[in-house]
C-alpha cells in the first residue's frame, strides 16, 4: 500500500494561499494549534488569508509535550468552537498533537510546518510521549493530512540547527525502507512496501547527500535557493512518504530507546536519528563505504556521529544496557531487521557505532 497527503504545496510565500486551499476542502471554521514561536513567523499571512476567504478561526497554543493530557485539552477547544478543520502551525510535536486532535474530533487536517526538522507533516502518525518526555506509543491514524503547506521563506528563518536535524531524520529513510523491503516487513500501515515508496526513499537519500551542505549554507544566510527547496522537499515530503509507505527499522528504534536517558531530551529527533543511522548500519554489517559516506556527510553538515554528540557523556554499561533494552523492545520497529534482534546485539552495535563516530570526528577535526 502507498499512502500520502491529499495535497502538498511548497514554495516561497505559500502560506498566503492557505485560505484558498482550505476553501477547496469546504471548511469554514478552523482551530489553529500553534507553537508561540511558529505563529509569530507566519501568523499575519495565515490570518489575512483566512479572512479573505471568510474562514473563521480560533487559536490554541501548544504546551510543550505531545501527551494524552494535551490532546484531551485541545480537543475540548475543537469541540467548543465546532471546528471543521484543525490547522497545525509549528514543529513536529505541535503537528503530532494537531493530528491526534483532528482524529479524535473527526475533522479535516491541515499542516503548516514552520521548520523542516522532521517528516511528521505528511504522515498519518503521531508519536505520543509521557508528560515528562519519554516515548510512550505510536498513534497510527486512518488517513494522512488533507493539506500540507510549506513556505520555504519561513523555513529559512528558523535556526539552521533545526533544518540540519531534518536532514538527520531524512537520512534514515532509505536505509530503513530498504531493510523493511528486503525483510518483507510490514510498514507503519501494516502492509508491504511498494516500488514507488522505495524509489522515493532512495531519492530522499540522494537529494540530501547531493544538496544538503549547500542548502545548509543558504539557510545560514536566510535565503531560499534551489538546494533549499530540494532539501525541504526531501526532509518533509520524500522522507514522510518514504518512511510511512516504506517502513522503519533500527534507526528510529534507537531514537525511541535513548529517550530513557534524560540528558538526551534536549536534542532534536533528527539528531538522535542521525546517530541511529550509524548504529543501524553497524548492526546490519553494511559495507564500510556506505558507513563512511554517512559519517562524512554528518560531519560536514554538523549532525551527531557519537553518543557524546547527543549528550550521553557517561557511557557506563548499566546505562547503555538500559538504552539497548529499550531499543530492542518488543513493539519497536527494530524488529523489521531480517535477523533476530536482542539487547546484546544492540549493545554491541552501539559501542562499535560510537567508536566509529568518534574516530571519524577526530580525523575530520585534524
Amino acid at each position: 500500500m502507498f499512502i500520502s497527503p491529499g495535497r502538498y504545496v511548497q514554495g516561497a510565500g505559500a502560506v498566503k494561499e492557505l485560505g484558498r486551499h482550505i476553501s477547496v476542502l469546504r471548511c469554514k471554521n478552523a482551530l489553529l494549534v500553534v507553537d508561540p514561536i511558529g505563529i509569530k513567523a507566519v501568523g499575519e499571512g495565515i490570518y489575512k488569508s483566512l479572512e479573505n476567504m471568510d474562514i473563521t478561526c480560533h487559536t490554541e497554543e501548544f504546551r510543550r509535550e505531545c501527551c494524552q493530557e494535551e490532546i484531551d485539552r485541545i480537543a475540548e477547544s475543537a469541540k467548543k468552537y465546532a471546528s471543521d478543520i484543525v490547522v497545525a502551525v509549528g514543529g513536529g510535536k505541535t503537528i503530532d498533537i494537531a493530528k491526534a486532535v483532528s482524529y479524535k474530533m473527526e475533522t479535516k487536517l491541515a499542516v503548516i510546518p514552520t521548520i523542516a526538522a522532521t517528516d511528521a507533516p505528511c504522515s498519518a502518525l503521531s508519536v505520543i510521549y509521557t508528560k515528562d518526555g519519554v516515548f510512550e506509543s505510536f498513534l497510527v491514524l486512518p488517513k494522512n493530512p488533507d493539506l500540507v503547506l510549506v513556505d520555504t521563506e519561513v523555513i529559512t528563518k528558523a535556526p539552521v540547527r533545526l533544518f540540519v536535524s531534518g536532514m538527520g531524520d531524512a537520512l534514515s529513510t532509505w536505509f530503513e525502507a530498504d531493510t523493511s523491503f528486503k525483510s518483507c516487513t510490514c510498514g507503519m500501515q501494516q502492509t508491504l512496501s511498494t516500488l514507488a515508496a522505495q524509489s522515493l526513499a532512495r531519492t530522499c537519500y540522494e537529494t540530501i547527500i547531493t544538496n544538503g551542505y549547500e542548502a545548509k549554507l543558504a539557510v545560514e544566510r536566510g535565503v531560499v535557493t534551489e538546494a533549499v527547496e530540494r532539501v525541504t522537499e526531501a526532509n518533509t515530503l520524500l522522507s514522510g512518504l518514504g518512511f510511512e509507505s516504506g517502513g522503519l527499522a533500527a534507526a528510529h528504534s534507537f531514537q525511541d530507546g535513548v529517550t530513557v536517558l534524560e540528558e538526551t531530551h534536549k536534542y532534536f529527533h533528527g539528531e538522535k536519528v542521525s546517530f541511529g543511522v550509524i548504529f543501524q548500519l553497524v548492526l546490519e554489517n553494511r559495507p564500510e563505504k556506505e558507513i563512511n559516506e554517512v559519517l562524512d556527510f554528518c560531519l560536514k553538515v554538523g549532525l551527531p556521529v557519537s553518543l557524546e554528540d547527543i549528550g550521553v557523556v557517561d557511557i557506563d554499561k548499566p546505562r547503555l544496557w538500559k538504552v539497548a533494552v529499550a531499543t530492542a523492545g518488543p513493539e519497536e520497529t527494530i524488529h523489521s531487521e531480517p535477523f533476530e534482534v536482542t539487547p546484546e546485539k544492540v549493545f554491541a552495535a552501539l559501542l562499535v557505532a560510537n567508536a566509529l563516530g568518534k574516530e571519524a570526528k577526530n580525523k575530520f577535526n585534524k
